[in-house]
């Protein structure tokens, strides 16, 4: 059994409704969700010129290898409706792999922990919120450590939905 922590988001349509949604399909598909933070409004990271998106960090309990776990996401992405066609631009649903247990991975399809999660506060604000004491397994450091070191600006704004 693993500890998975993903960041899930959407940036078109009802993003909160895709959220949800994508939720029940992990569950479903992945694993039972064991903790999930509240839901974050962040301006985009990257490519600016989009819509804000809608974040959440959730921990799932899987039986899946890391691999499988993204293959699966990447199903329930397409399932979904997501096309990729700007790199980093406006998605339905976004499923991204944080970090697994204290495993790192370096291959084509998965990298974890994730190589910038470290970079982004809107995936340590709520991670913090759900796991503030979790190591990076790179860094030696907390997520709560991680955010007090992080230098990015981006807006982040927890959001009742």
């Amino acid at each position: 059994m693993h500890l998975a922590y993903l960041l899930i988001g959407s940036n078109l349509g009802d993003k909160a409704t895709y959220l949800k949604n994508a939720s029940s399909y992990i569950q479903q598909q992945c694993g039972q969700i064991v903790k999930q933070s509240s839901y974050y409004e962040t301006e985009p990271w990257g490519f600016t010129e989009q819509p804000s998106f809608l974040n959440q960090a959730i921990c799932i309990q899987t039986e899946l290898a890391p691999a499988q776990l993204m293959h699966t996401l990447l199903q329930i992405e397409s399932e979904m409706g997501r096309t990729r066609t700007i790199k980093m631009g406006p998605r339905t649903i976004d499923l991204d792999i944080l970090q697994i247990d204290q495993e790192t991975i370096d291959t084509p399809l998965l990298q974890l922990p994730h190589p910038a999660m470290h970079l982004r506060r809107f995936a340590l604000i709520p991670m913090v919120e759900i796991a503030p004491t979790l190591k990076h397994p790179h860094f030696n450091k907390t997520m709560t450590q991680l955010l007090t070191e992080c230098e990015d600006q981006t807006d982040v704004q927890k959001k009742i939905v």
